[in-house]
């Protein structure tokens, strides 16, 4: 059973940056396709960037290109989200996800695409 735990958030002032990380544990499976979503208050669950274990190649929702960079280190299992020049409304829990079944691209930052969750991780920015 595959397993995630994230960390790293907290409360920063905008402007600021963060840098989340997601220790997955406990998969059989060699290559996933791992996520970072976002759920803010009164708001639906949104993908924000997505990458494979093979490969760097990344996928990111428009609202957070050129603030947001996701990465990962496959040795240590470890996925990372960075988080700079933060605003207001990146205010969110922030949950990590992955899944070993392929995915379409275009469907990447689709929630219903991901097996396993971790708890999230809170982000809070003020102005």
């Amino acid at each position: 059973q595959v397993q995630l735990e994230e960390s790293g958030g907290g409360s920063v002032q905008a402007g600021g940056s963060l840098r989340l990380s997601c220790k997955i544990s406990g998969g059989t499976y060699d290559t996933y396709w791992l996520a970072w979503f976002r759920q803010g208050p009164g708001n639906e669950r949104e993908g924000v960037a997505a990458i494979f274990t093979e490969g760097t190649s990344a996928e990111y929702a428009e609202s957070v290109k050129g603030r947001f960079t996701i990465s990962k280190d496959n040795a240590a299992n470890t996925l990372y989200l960075q988080i700079n020049s933060l605003k207001p409304e990146d205010t969110a829990m922030y949950t990590c996800a992955a899944s070993y079944r392929p995915i379409i691209r275009k469907y990447l930052l689709l929630p219903g695409q991901y097996t396993y969750w971790g708890q999230g991780t809170q982000v809070t920015v003020s102005p």
